[in-house]
């Protein structure tokens, strides 16, 4: 009952805060009331992703679905000009700290707050979420832009961060790559890494029609819950080793690291861990592109300088030794739960297999 009469107030004080969306010539988009409507005071760049949700129903659905509880720190990213901070912000959370790097919209969205009489629960970062700090925060709830999807959600996950949920509205295609499960046909790099930390899934979809201007593809909400216990395994070893698994998945892992080329640079990288090693890349949950060339010549050979043919084949020896203990190697890496690959990074591992 406290949520429907809190999800009713927040309505009608949207309605008071944002009452000059009436005015424009243009009918509002399908799905969205007046008070929602994008006026056009200023210009949106779809090429930044700035999608603006209009729809009250869909922006009260994923308030409910957050599950927000009384005294909670709410992260919100790229609030726009506010249609969900106005809900985010009469709920029953202590705070809301919103990240925009639009100067515009950092504006809108605090004259949105004080006109609102909400603008002491209100604190907004101006800059790039991908690269400012965040504050400590109980949950995350954003329509995010997608082209920051993947770098975002590794921050969170990957970062210094300790939160109950995030409820993150996405595009639909990256959302079902995200929950995908070992098996289907979609099942990624993505999925492995987010799945390593945490808990997904669906929670409902959202048509491009309630967006302004309208994006080319519809979303999807989804809910990541991180876990909260140490995943077993190095998590720069392992996002680095997923990389290599999930560059060519249609290939099976044994086809993978017996290429030649496979096999000089793990070699490399083995030889110089210490060299190489780093801290955890929070661009790296998804894509199979290598993001270093540690392990090759500078003249792009695949030659292991000062060392022999016979360290080199014995280094191979303990790569297929690895692949045949854990019973993989007939496997493609879509087909194979994360347990069997931290078995299969372990194995390696104990062999001298260094994967960054």
């Amino acid at each position: 009952m406290k949520r429907a009469v809190s999800a009713l107030w927040a309505r009608c004080a949207v309605r008071q805060a944002y009452p000059y969306t009436t005015t424009t010539s243009s009918s509002p988009e399908v799905g969205a009331s007046a008070s929602e409507a994008w006026d056009g005071r200023f210009r949106l760049h779809k090429p930044r992703g700035q999608h603006l949700l209009t729809n009250p129903r869909v922006l009260d659905a994923i308030v409910r679905r957050a599950a927000i509880s009384s005294g909670d720190a709410i992260l919100e990213v790229g609030p726009g000009t506010g249609n969900l901070t106005a809900r985010l912000l009469a709920s029953h959370a202590a705070r809301v700290v919103a990240v925009e790097i639009d100067p515009r919209m950092v504006e809108s969205v605090t004259a949105r707050a004080a006109a609102l009489g909400l603008a002491d629960k209100l604190t907004v970062i101006a800059g790039d979420a991908v690269e400012v700090e965040f504050p400590e925060f109980d949950v995350c709830v954003a329509n995010i832009p997608y082209g920051i999807s993947s770098p975002l959600i590794a921050k969170l996950l990957f970062g210094p961060y300790r939160f109950r949920t995030a409820t993150l509205l996405l595009q639909k295609e990256f959302a079902r790559r995200l929950v995908a499960t070992p098996g289907d046909g979609e099942y990624n790099r993505l999925a492995a890494n987010v799945r390593l930390v945490a808990d997904v899934r669906l929670l409902m979809d959202v048509s491009k029609r309630d967006f302004v201007p309208m994006p080319r593809v519809d979303s999807s909400l989804v809910e990541i819950r991180p876990r909260g216990i140490a995943p077993g395994v190095d998590v720069s070893e392992w996002l680095a080793f997923t990389r290599a698994c999930f560059g060519q998945k249609n290939k099976t892992l044994g086809a993978i690291f017996k290429q030649k080329r496979m096999v000089m640079e793990l070699f490399g990288r083995s030889q110089r861990a210490e060299e190489c090693a780093g801290g955890v890349s929070l661009g790296a949950l998804d894509g199979d592109s290598g993001e270093d060339d540690c392990g090759e010549t500078d003249d792009g050979s695949n030659r292991a300088v000062g060392f022999s043919e016979e360290e080199v084949a014995a280094f191979k020896e303990r790569v297929a030794g690895a692949l045949d203990t854990a019973e993989l190697a007939g496997k493609r890496p879509s087909k194979v739960s994360n347990d069997e690959l931290k078995r299969l990074l372990r194995l390696f591992n104990k062999r001298g297999v260094r994967f960054q």
